[in-house]
Formats: structure tokens, sequence, C-alpha cells
């Protein structure tokens, strides 16, 4: 069940013309749960030589949208907000999201956004956000 969960994961991801751009990986995708990487690039840099917080806000958010949607099969963020705790600094960033409360429509989730590079991993970012089940197509 969770390799099958991974593979159409992964093929959701590769749907997606924005994360395929950014070199968005999905890696590990279970119920209720998602891990996403991405390797930094000099393109995703901000003027003070830290990854720019809209790439962070991106990976929250899809990290979210992933947990959620392993509930429903689809889902789309309502809302969320993201603390940028220290600059990334790194190779590599790294997202892990979790849902924290779910009923038939909607779920909490949060998450962790971690900088891998020469001074370690460093926690910087985490996020909340509620995502939910799109209504049925007309």
């Amino acid at each position: 069940m969770t390799d099958d969960l991974l593979a159409l994961g992964r093929n959701i991801l590769r749907a997606q013309p924005f994360s395929t751009h950014l070199g968005t990986i999905l890696d590990a995708f279970s119920p209720g749960h998602a891990e996403l990487s991405l390797v930094v690039s000099p393109l995703h840099m901000q003027h003070q030589s830290s990854v720019h917080g809209g790439i962070l806000a991106y990976l929250a958010d899809s990290a979210l949208a992933f947990a959620g949607g392993s509930l429903f099969g689809d889902a789309v963020t309502v809302e969320m907000k993201i603390n940028f705790l220290k600059p990334a600094r790194g190779d590599r960033l790294r997202v892990v999201a979790d849902v924290v409360g779910s009923g038939e429509a909607q779920a909490v989730c949060r998450c962790d956004v971690f900088c891998d590079g020469e001074a370690g991993t460093v926690l910087c970012a985490a996020a909340q956000g509620t995502i939910r089940r799109p209504p049925a197509k007309r």
C-alpha cells in the first residue's frame, strides 16, 4: 500500500510543472505523512545568501497538501501560516509534514522545513495549514 501511494504521489508531483521546474522530490508518502526535498540552486537564493522564503513556503504548502491529500485522494490548501526561524543556508532542503487532526472533508497539518549543509541540519521554518477535500467537480 505505501509503495503504491508513494508511486501515486510521485506521479502527481511530476504532473505539476512548477514542482518539476524546481526539481522537487517526494521522498516519503504514507497516510497522514509526507516528506519532500529540493537540492538548493543559485536560482533559489535571495540577496542575503539564503534560500528565498517563497521557496520555503512553496515546499511547506506542497508537503502539507500531500499529507492531507493522502487521506482524501486529492486536496487543496485553504490556509497556511509559516514561521521563518533561521536562514536556510545549505545544499538541500527537506520538509516533513504530518496530519495532526482530520475530519471528513478537511485536515489540519503541520510541517518542519530543514536545511542540510556544512553546519549540519538546521530547522529553518515551521508551518501549519488546513487542507480540504476539493468540492465535487460539476
